[in-house]
Formats: C-alpha cells, sequence, structure tokens
C-alpha cells in the first residue's frame, strides 16, 4: 500500500523539497509513499485568487479564509475521503511519537499548512474532523515546514524505509523517555574513552546500562517527559 501525502499549500513548488533525497527520496522513488501538493489559491473565487483577508475586530496580518480553506479541504477529502485531515497550527494539540505512528500505518494524511495569522476559526466548527496539531511551541512561517517535519516522521516508520523493521524501537519517546546516549570508534577521542560496559560485550549489563542513562537523561533533561514516564509505570 502506498502512504498518500496530500498538502494544501499556498506554496506547492516546496513539496517533496527535503523529502525528495535520502530515505524519504529512496521511498518516494520506491513508490511507498506519493506526494501531492495542491495549490489553496486554485480555490479562490476571484480574479486576484484571494485566500486572505484582514482579521474581525482589528489587528495584525491577515487571515486565511474559511471559504477558500474549506473548498480545498472538500476537494483533498473527495479525491481520498480515507485519509484523516490534519491542519498545521501552533493552536493545535502537540505531535506525539504515538500519534505519528497511527498516522503511518494508515492509508496517508491530508495536511492542510496555515500562513499568516492562521485559519479562520469557522473552517474547524464547520469541517470537525480536521484535526488541529502542532510541532512544537515555536512559530513558523507557514505550516509548510511543520508539514515536512510530519510526513518525514511518518515515512520512516513505512514499512523498508529504515531497513530492520526494529531499527526505531529504541529511539527517543517511542519507550516514553529519550534515547541513550551512543559511542563508536575511535576508543579514546581527545583523552575521552569509550563506556567500558560497552566494550564489555554483556549484552545484559549494556542493556541495563542503556536503559539508566535514558532514565537519568529523561529526568534531567525532560522532566515533563520523566514525570509521565513515572506515573505510567506506578
Amino acid at each position: 500500500m502506498t502512504f498518500q501525502a496530500q498538502i494544501l499549500t499556498l506554496y506547492p513548488e516546496m513539496f517533496p523539497g527535503p523529502l525528495g533525497v535520502s530515505l524519504a527520496g529512496r521511498a518516494l522513488a520506491d513508490g511507498k509513499w506519493a506526494c501531492s501538493p495542491i495549490q489553496i489559491r486554485d480555490f479562490a473565487t476571484d480574479k486576484h485568487r484571494t485566500v486572505d483577508d484582514t482579521p474581525a475586530g482589528g489587528g495584525a496580518g491577515m487571515v486565511l479564509k474559511a471559504d477558500v480553506m474549506a473548498a480545498a479541504v472538500d476537494h483533498a477529502i473527495e479525491k481520498a475521503a480515507e485519509l484523516p485531515v490534519l491542519a498545521m497550527t501552533p493552536r493545535g494539540r502537540p505531535m506525539t511519537q504515538q500519534r505519528v505512528r497511527e498516522l503511518a500505518i494508515g492509508p496517508g494524511v491530508i495536511i492542510l499548512c496555515g500562513r499568516f495569522e492562521g485559519f479562520d476559526e469557522r473552517l474547524f466548527d464547520a469541517r470537525p474532523q480536521i484535526e488541529q496539531v502542532s510541532m512544537g511551541d515555536i512559530i513558523l512561517s507557514g505550516g509548510e515546514m511543520g508539514a515536512l517535519m510530519l510526513l518525514d516522521a511518518c515515512i520512516r516508520l513505512l514499512p523498508g524505509v529504515m531497513g530492520a523493521p526494529d531499527s526505531g524501537d529504541d529511539e527517543s519517546f517511542e519507550q516514553g523517555l529519550l534515547e541513550y546516549p551512543h559511542y563508536t570508534r575511535p576508543a579514546i577521542w581527545e583523552g575521552r574513552t569509550i563506556p567500558e560496559v560497552l566494550r564489555s560485550g554483556d549484552h545484559a549489563k549494556i542493556d541495563a546500562w542503556r536503559k539508566q542513562q535514558a532514565e537519568n537523561d529523561t529526568r534531567l533533561r525532560r522532566p515533563d517527559l520523566w514525570e509521565r514516564y513515572k506515573n505510567a509505570r506506578d
């Protein structure tokens, strides 16, 4: 099954962009996923192809029009009704690795890329199936960069993309923790040595060391993640 990615954007030339190289690029060439950017301006109804207007109540910036955005979303859904629809917005729920895995085992995704001050809220009232998501507590110029991040996270989990089926099992967030630190040759570099346990050949000790390091780093670097991890174990 090919993972279908429909991206509603004002800048379709941004896709596949960096997803056209490396693992994602090879997967695209192999037909493991398909990239279908859709120009939002095609759904404007005036001669200037207007997609935005001034905020009701005043204020800086412009707001994406509900009628134009809804027409674009409806078009995408008509093409692939089975795909979930996600809108990239800093007001959305933070994306998680668990949600990425759920999306990656599905048929694909429709991604709506925000711009300017964001979307007319009536879009989400009228199309409640749209899932509002954020890629972090940061503000980008538009949703395209977030869409690229989300697609990359999904594509690398598709069967055959990373190689071994368990390649991603120990990565950060998969077990509720940050990933343990990694080392490689040379054994000594600038006076710093690889931890002895990793050179011991004792896989039980190595596994225990890695788990301890993951827990320590998560507790120190991501106390929020550590609290969730502890609560899940209790």
